[in-house]
């Protein structure tokens, strides 16, 4: 199955948060939604949807560096910015509390494995 639009496909897979997944909002709103907050909700939606993702991605990327720096000088540093992060993001309800502790428990493991 083919793509809407041909840079579709290549948003989904790139991840960055960018004007042409809004464009794409709007033109669903003037083909769905009838009533104005619902048109409007969609935009919220979409602007939402693209914030969260660039932080999960952060999450990842911070959690990757913690454990790559062990042992390094860097290391406690590292640790200490992706358990910042994933505290934000739990705060934010960009993720569960449950689900950043969980990721927090892992971490710890694997830093204090090494």
């Amino acid at each position: 199955m083919l793509p809407a639009s041909p840079l579709a496909w290549l948003e989904r897979r790139s991840g960055a948060v960018s004007l042409a997944g809004l464009i794409q909002a709007k033109e669903r709103v003037c083909n769905v939604a009838n009533i104005k907050s619902q048109k409007k909700r969609i935009l919220t939606n979409a602007k939402a949807a693209e914030r969260n993702k660039a932080v999960k991605s952060e999450l990842k990327t911070r959690s990757k560096n913690a454990v790559n720096a062990i042992g390094t000088d860097a290391g406690e540093e590292s640790l200490r910015l992706a358990v910042k992060r994933l505290d934000m993001a739990a705060a934010k309800r960009v993720i569960h509390k449950n689900q950043a502790a969980r990721r927090k428990s892992r971490l710890m493991k694997k830093i204090n494995a090494g």
